[in-house]
């Protein structure tokens, strides 16, 4: 491992070289271990111990770390909180790593979030507390500190959604991150870590150490006979896969890295779609949103609300911040999890896929991408290049809910979306979708075809429960029965109803919003 002033200036680093910025240093490994996390890293190599292992899966929050990237314009820098422990090492490549270690500035004053967590009285066994910091402090140089406002309830109990505290409780730790931003006002001079983001958005010497970090050419790393690639544009990327039949293509890594940590499987070549140039564009077309599939459900999901406000609950309960500041909607499509929680909503709404290879692009519609548990419609060689998703058209109702025990970062087993619009004679339109009823995220067909030409009232809303009985058998498991997964995606149409029907008591748009 090499150390590097920041102040000298880039020059031609080899191909199997990554670089990225600790402390205000450069950090240069050549050819790590492609599948060796953050998190290992940080604890086995550097003894940097403050950032914890719990579940090793992305769930507890105590390897919560802090990347700085720069923003799509180049000119601003973006802190954000994520897992270490499924964060592979070559990822960081470019960026700049926060630890809790690299909050104080002299090794014995606290940052402010620091010490607001002592005086409220914060920690107990204090194993959780170094996530807990991590990721107040990217809550502390976010948006939501700016122009002097204090973060909000709902806006610090969402940010701490990932973070698990089994001993001191939340009530504290919510008391310091309302407390924080008092603190930082005395700070202002100690530097950019102390300030918040009202002071100073950016540092212009990070944003410059950052661009002095950026590659001319992809970066390809081989270790132990096990490849990582990271192409840097579209064309790359297609050449890439077309070389490497089998490849893992890998984005934010929130579920391969259980592959690794979990199954323990040993990956072939990993192909990285995160430094893909335009793969992270987010664009609103006069027709649709146009995603690309390594644009972060962070980055795409606050356009998606803006479009669809209804979906505001939805995706709040969507994993957590750090899981969200990681994984790409893409990916989350690609994946093709039973239990994906977006794809039923982006289903119903007649999202399709535009998918490249080497051979061409070519677009499929979402409901003919899914074919069998885990298995899609993707050729050899290809791979998600953007999610489309069309503009809300007026007058047309449309809700998603999701079912689980608990109401942030957990499983769904029901999660349900309906999209209807209606003519002079009855519902025109009706699509209707369900994950976590059947092996793959599926239209209920035949409950389609029980709303169509009916009038939207509560007979037709009886006739479609009773036909749902012929879209889906569902499994029992630990998260829940047979009988009980169909009972909820039936009173989930009966919901949907109450608050669109013509007897709504509020109008559904308007669910979940806050004042």
């Amino acid at each position: 491992m090499a150390v590097n002033s920041p102040s000298v200036p880039a020059h031609p680093v080899a191909c199997d070289t990554i670089r990225f910025v600790l402390d205000g240093e450069i950090i240069s490994i050549c050819n790590p271990d492609p599948t060796r996390t953050v998190l290992q890293y940080l604890r086995d190599d550097l003894r940097r111990t403050g950032t914890k292992e719990g579940c090793a899966e992305g769930d507890c929050g105590a390897c919560t770390v802090v990347l700085l990237e720069l923003d799509r314009t180049g000119n601003e820098l973006r802190v954000r909180a994520i897992n270490s422990c499924i964060q592979f090492l070559p990822t960081l490549d470019g960026k700049e790593l926060l630890t809790v270690e690299s909050l104080s500035s002299d090794g014995k004053r606290l940052h402010p979030v620091q010490q607001a967590l002592v005086d409220c009285h914060g920690s107990q066994c204090g194993f959780c507390t170094p996530g807990f910091v991590m990721s107040l402090f990217a809550l502390y140089k976010s948006e939501a500190c700016a122009a002097g406002r204090k973060p909000g309830r709902r806006e610090i109990d969402d940010t701490l959604a990932g973070n698990l505290c089994r001993c001191t409780g939340y009530r504290p730790i919510i008391a310091a991150a309302q407390q924080m931003s008092d603190a930082s006002r005395t700070n202002v001079a100690e530097g950019w870590l102390a300030q918040p983001s009202c002071e100073h958005r950016s540092s212009m010497e990070k944003v410059a150490q950052l661009r002095n970090l950026r590659r001319d050419s992809g970066l390809q790393c081989a270790h132990a006979g096990r490849r990582f690639i990271a192409p840097q544009s579209i064309a790359e990327l297609s050449a890439a896969l077309a070389a490497n039949p089998g490849a893992t293509l890998l984005a934010g890594g929130t579920d391969v890295g259980l592959w690794v940590t979990k199954q323990y499987r040993e990956l072939g070549p990993i192909i990285y779609i995160g430094a893909v140039s335009g793969l992270d564009r987010i664009v609103r077309t006069s027709t649709h949103l146009e995603i690309g599939s390594a644009a972060t459900l962070s980055d795409a999901v606050p356009v998606i609300i803006r479009e669809y406000p209804v979906l505001d609950e939805l995706f709040r309960r969507f994993a957590s911040p750090p899981i969200r500041n990681a994984a790409t909607l893409g990916g989350n499509i690609a994946n093709g999890s039973p239990i994906g929680d977006s794809m039923p909503a982006l289903m119903v709404l007649g999202t399709t896929l535009l998918l490249n290879s080497s051979d061409g692009q070519r677009e499929i519609s979402l409901d003919d991408f899914y074919q069998d548990y885990m298995v899609n419609a993707l050729r050899p060689g290809e791979f998600v290049e953007s999610v489309q998703i069309p503009l809300a058209k007026p007058g047309a109702l449309f809700g998603s809910y999701k079912v689980s025990k608990r109401f942030d970062q957990d499983i769904s087993c029901v999660c349900a979306a309906f999209y209807l619009t209606q003519g002079g004679d009855g519902i025109a339109t009706a699509r209707v979708a369900f994950g976590g009823l059947s092996a793959t995220i599926k239209r209920a067909k035949a409950t389609e075809q029980a709303l169509l030409g009916k009038a939207w009232n509560e007979a037709t809303v009886a006739a479609g429960m009773v036909a749902m009985k012929r879209d889906f058998t569902p499994l029992t498991d630990m998260r829940a029965s047979a009988a009980y997964r169909m009972r909820v995606a039936q009173n989930l149409l009966r919901r949907f109803y109450l608050e669109t029907g013509p007897d709504a008591r509020f109008n559904v748009y308007e669910y979940g919003r806050e004042d």
